[in-house]
C-alpha cells in the first residue's frame, strides 16, 4: 500500500444498507406476518426469528432473487454522507462485499449492488466481490460480521467493528454510528499520512452533491425549442 494513500475497506450489508431491517420485511411479507414480530435485535444465525440450520440460506436466496434484496434495502443513517466527506478528504474507499455465494444469481447480486450504490450516492473507487477479505489490501476496514472481523485483525489488520447485537462480544475498535466511524478513520489517516484535510477545497460537500451538479450542468430547452 502507498504510503501517500489510506484505503478502507467497506463492507455494505450491516454496515453501510440495513440487512437486517429490509430482509424482515421480505421474510414477513412471505408468511404473513408482522414484522414487528421478528425482533431487529437478533443473533447472526437469526435464532430470535426461530430460523432452523438451514433456513437462512433458503430465505436469503429468495429474498435476493424474488425480492431484489440487494437492490432495495434502506441506506443505514448517516453513511452516504461520512463516506463522502472521507473521499473527498482523500480516503480511497474500497467496497469488499460477501455477495456471490448464491449459484446461478451473481448477475442478479453485482446488477443489484452497482445499482443500489448509484441510487444512494456511495463513493467508491474499488468494488471488490469476494468472502476472503484479509486478501484485500487497504489500511483500516469496517465491518459487522464476527468471522470477519476477527479473521482481519488475526492478520494484523485494522478493523473497526461497526455495532450490531450479533458483534457485541467482540472487544476492540468499534463504531455504534457513522459520525463516529468518520472520526476513527480521520484519526487513522492523519497517523499514517501525518495530517488530512477535512475536505478538499473546492468541493460541494455531501451525498446529494452529484445531484445538485447535474441539475446546474444539464442544458435547458429554450422557448424556440432550438438548444
Amino acid at each position: 500500500m502507498a504510503n501517500d494513500q489510506f484505503i478502507l475497506g467497506v463492507d455494505l450489508d450491516g454496515v453501510v444498507g440495513d440487512h437486517t431491517r429490509r430482509f424482515r420485511e421480505i421474510y414477513a411479507g412471505l408468511h404473513d406476518l408482522d414484522p414487528e414480530s421478528l425482533p431487529l435485535e437478533r443473533g447472526w444465525d437469526f435464532a430470535e426469528w426461530g430460523f432452523a440450520p438451514d433456513d437462512y440460506t433458503r430465505y436469503h436466496r429468495i429474498a435476493v432473487l424474488e425480492h431484489g434484496l440487494f437492490r432495495t434495502m434502506p441506506l443505514i443513517e448517516g453513511a452516504a454522507d461520512a463516506l463522502w466527506r472521507l473521499s473527498d478528504a482523500g480516503i480511497w474507499i474500497r467496497i469488499v462485499t460477501h455477495r456471490l455465494y448464491i449459484n446461478w444469481g451473481h448477475e442478479k447480486a453485482v446488477g443489484d449492488t452497482a445499482a443500489w450504490l448509484d441510487e444512494h450516492r456511495i463513493p467508491y473507487r474499488d468494488l471488490c466481490f469476494l468472502g476472503a477479505k484479509p486478501e484485500v489490501e487497504a489500511d483500516a476496514y469496517i465491518d459487522d460480521a464476527p468471522h470477519n472481523i476477527r479473521a482481519l485483525r488475526e492478520r494484523g489488520n485494522t478493523v473497526i467493528a461497526f455495532d450490531q447485537p450479533y458483534n457485541r462480544d467482540i472487544e476492540g475498535l468499534r463504531a455504534t454510528s457513522w459520525d463516529e466511524v468518520e472520526g476513527i478513520v480521520t484519526d487513522l489517516a492523519a497517523d499514517k499520512l501525518g495530517g488530512m484535510p477535512l475536505q478538499l477545497p473546492g468541493i460541494d460537500a455531501g451525498a446529494e452533491r452529484l445531484s445538485r451538479h447535474q441539475m446546474v450542468t444539464t442544458p435547458q430547452p429554450r422557448p424556440d425549442g432550438a438548444t
